[in-house]
């Protein structure tokens, strides 16, 4: 499915399924042995999605190694990769809240359960955002399972290409008070012109001391797009055809530590080899099926 201007999606679509993948990868990470992440909601969402392939994985029905042979340890790469992401945007939220901030953003939310599942400081509201059938779906998968959110959680549908810093407001976000911003595995998802507009939005919308957690990805300059097929062939064995080029905007952008600290936040960058290393995984052997490149992950604070 190809992108174009003003397009939807559900959680089994286009960008939408992308989500639905993300959290079949913190499922299994979370099934692991000494698991580094817990997320005891993203197998039952990714159930009630409904993709076959999702499916059979987090229900341990298939092996993709065995399927794969020639992909096990990037397949391996690719969990590992995923509970230390995860990792690292828990911290960063637990992290924002010993600094006394109270309101928490999470941008194009999916399934992201943290609302739910992490242990907020007490008088934190939680604020996902995405667009509204995504939102719905996941507030009553999560209601149908009994779960509670453990902050207060508003939920804000609205697409991101939309005047979502007024829809944010409405739904109660102060400006006037620090915010912990996250953008997780969104940015190669925008144009980069519109990668800029989203930081110039975030960056209105924050007091000081609000902080800001996002990944940068130098790869996307020099996309391959039929390095990315033949790296999702694992995939088509399980019936699964998911065209990452078409869903992606290739292209040169602006790291956001850049974009960001020219307009007076502190920045610090992290390779993804050195958070494998910080967490106590081997250092990531992605190998030919690393059709991103080096990730470099993003934290910084409004002076």
């Amino acid at each position: 499915m190809v992108r174009t201007e003003g397009d939807s999606w559900d959680l089994a679509s286009s960008v939408g399924a992308t989500a639905t993948m993300v959290a079949a990868g913190r499922a299994i990470a979370s099934a692991a042995e000494n698991p580094l992440i817990d997320d005891p909601f993203a197998a039952p969402l990714v159930r009630a999605v409904g993709i076959p392939a999702f499916t059979m994985m987090v229900d341990g029905s298939v092996d993709l190694a065995e399927i794969a042979p020639e992909s096990a340890s990037q397949v391996r790469s690719n969990i590992d990769e995923m509970a230390v992401r995860t990792k690292f945007f828990d911290d960063y939220f637990m992290a924002a809240g010993e600094l006394g901030i109270r309101q928490a953003v999470i941008l194009a939310a999916g399934l992201d359960a943290r609302a739910y599942r992490l242990p907020w400081a007490d008088g934190t509201t939680v604020y996902e955002v995405d667009q509204p059938e995504v939102i719905e779906f996941k507030t009553r998968t999560l209601a149908d399972l009994g779960a509670a959110p453990t902050a207060e959680r508003r939920t804000v549908p609205v697409d991101l290409r939309d005047d979502w810093p007024a829809a944010m407001r409405a739904a109660g976000l102060d400006p006037d008070q620090p915010t912990a911003w996250c953008a997780e595995g969104l940015l190669i998802y925008l144009p980069p012109e519109a990668q800029d507009r989203l930081f110039d939005n975030i960056h209105a919308l924050s007091a000081s001391g609000s902080t800001v957690a996002t990944e940068f990805v130098p790869g996307m300059k020099d996309f391959d797009p039929e390095k990315a097929r033949a790296a999702a062939a694992t995939f088509s064995k399980l019936g699964l055809e998911m065209d990452m080029p078409s869903l992606v905007y290739r292209g040169e952008r602006t790291s956001a530590a850049d974009y960001l600290g020219a307009r007076g936040w502190r920045m610090t960058q992290t390779p993804r080899a050195d958070l494998f290393t910080r967490y106590g995984l081997a250092k990531p052997d992605l190998g030919a099926g690393d059709v991103l490149g080096e990730i470099v992950y993003i934290s910084g604070r409004l002076s």
